[in-house]
């Protein structure tokens, strides 16, 4: 893996506002706490388990363990057997959310609810190429954190809680 220069770590990508703007809405709503429940709800029913909650401050941390093996990387990696090559798979990942509210007006009648999601995947054994016939080798237990900017995992989480904000109060 190319290791990345950490000063490019705090670079802004041409797509964050558009990443920012899937991860962000707003929330017309008296009751902070009662906002922070029905995501941690939300969360819950995606299958994530509450880690921290600090509802004094409007935030929340929540993750869920899952595999992480693929498909595609089981036949590439069977392949590369029959080869003499190995190649890392994916074996474990764990997928965690953190979200933050808070007020927008003096009143506390407007929140603005932001939630990231994000991934650390444990890789397995095998080899990564180097090039020029080079490969080094994986040992097991070797993670990447990486960012999940897919527009429809977000969409699907705010569409739940604008539901659970809406019942709620209502107590359906």
């Amino acid at each position: 893996m190319p290791r990345q220069d950490p000063a490019d770590l705090l670079l802004i990508s041409p797509d964050s506002p558009a990443h920012r703007a899937n991860q962000t809405r707003i929330f017309e709503t008296h009751d902070e706490i009662e906002l922070m429940s029905a995501s941690a709800a939300v969360l819950q029913d995606l299958g994530f388990q509450i880690e921290e909650s600090v509802p004094d401050v409007g935030y929340l941390r929540a993750a869920k363990e899952r595999t992480a093996r693929e498909y595609g990387q089981e036949i590439a990696r069977i392949l590369l057997l029959i080869t003499s090559n190995q190649i890392p798979v994916d074996l474990q990942q764990k997928i965690s959310a953190s979200l933050v509210a808070r007020p927008l007006d003096e009143a506390g009648t407007r929140h603005e609810v932001r939630i990231l999601f994000y991934r650390v995947v444990w890789k397995g054994d095998g080899s990564e190429s180097r090039g020029q016939g080079q490969s080094e080798y994986i040992p097991p237990g070797i993670q990447r954190m990486e960012m999940i900017r897919d527009p429809e995992i977000y969409q699907r989480f705010f569409v739940r809680l604008s539901q659970a904000v809406f019942l709620e109060p209502f107590k359906i």
